[in-house]
């Protein structure tokens, strides 16, 4: 997996910001048997940057803590076989020939915020919001009661295995 980080914000944390994303991120990819080798992009940015970036494309003027741009359409989520098919020449990096499974975007502020409000350490706030943003780009999404339920299933088994709970 290749990972590239960018922290336009310079937001230091008491974690490694890139050692806890890509623990994450490989994790989720082995907890839905990702067969291939993706690579992927994390940007950090405060309320401004990503308040822009949900309005241009959500159509939401208001800053929010994560951000998820896949860039595989699925059938069903986590469906990584039948997503692929005619889509792969074009998801494919030609550089390093990976297939680019999309963006994440985190909120700083956000980071901070909703970890002091539930009580627990940024770094597992962090950790959840890449595990959230990971789960959609593996397809899944929450709209809909029996959707969230899942999602929130498969992001606690996530942060579990990698031992990032609630302090």
């Amino acid at each position: 997996m290749i990972f590239f980080v960018e922290n336009e914000t310079d937001a230091k944390f008491d974690f490694d910001i890139e050692e806890v994303a890509k623990s994450v991120a490989e994790m989720a990819l082995k907890k839905e048997n990702c067969p291939f080798d993706v690579q992927l992009s994390l940007l950090i940015t405060d309320d401004e940057g990503i308040k822009e970036m949900n309005r241009d494309f959500r159509g939401i003027d208001a800053p929010t803590d994560v951000l998820s741009f896949p860039n595989i359409s699925y059938e069903q989520p986590g469906d990584f076989e039948t997503a692929l098919g005619e889509q792969e020449v074009d998801i494919t990096d030609p550089d390093s020939g990976l297939i680019v499974l999309g963006d994440i975007v985190i909120n700083e502020n956000r980071v901070r915020e909703q970890a002091a409000e539930f009580g627990h350490s940024e770094k597992r706030e962090f950790a959840f919001l890449v595990a959230h943003s990971m789960l959609h780009l593996c397809g899944y999404d929450h709209m809909e009661e029996d959707e969230a339920k899942v999602m929130e299933e498969k992001q606690e088994k996530v942060l579990e295995a990698l031992s990032i709970t609630r302090d």
